[in-house]
């Protein structure tokens, strides 16, 4: 089955398994993720050739991809607290900090969405904090 998705939402999977390939250890799960990522590139192709500015395009990428990188270090520190049941003033503060980088993480890819003309975009609406 395929679904059509927004380019800023294609471009964080993209991100996300890239991510996974460098921290997973398991032979299957890394074969997995890596015919995941294959089958994606040709879209990424696309995605990139469509990027104005460029410039702007890649900053939102990179910076997409140190979100998504933050968010795994910190929801592996809240299972680590989790796991011990600590759930003083750290995990307070990460928990916290997974919202934050959430939303971090939809305004960069609305801005991909907006910078390679996505015909679908990803609408939030959230209580302010």
């Amino acid at each position: 089955m395929k679904i059509e998705v927004s380019n800023g939402e294609i471009l964080d999977k993209v991100s996300i398994l890239e991510i996974k390939l460098e921290r997973i250890s398991d032979v299957q799960k890394l074969s997995n993720i890596q015919n995941e990522w294959d089958a994606l590139q040709n879209a990424v192709k696309i995605i990139t050739g469509l990027a104005n500015p460029k410039e702007e395009f890649h900053q939102a990428v990179k910076a997409l991809r140190t979100t998504n990188e933050e968010l795994w270090d910190v929801e592996d520190a809240l299972r680590s607290k989790e796991k011990a049941k600590d759930f003083g003033d750290t995990f307070i503060a990460s928990a916290r900090e997974v919202y934050v980088l959430n939303d971090q993480r939809a305004a960069l890819k609305s801005t991909i969405n907006i910078l390679t003309g996505s015909n679908l975009r990803e609408e939030k609406s959230y209580e302010g904090y």
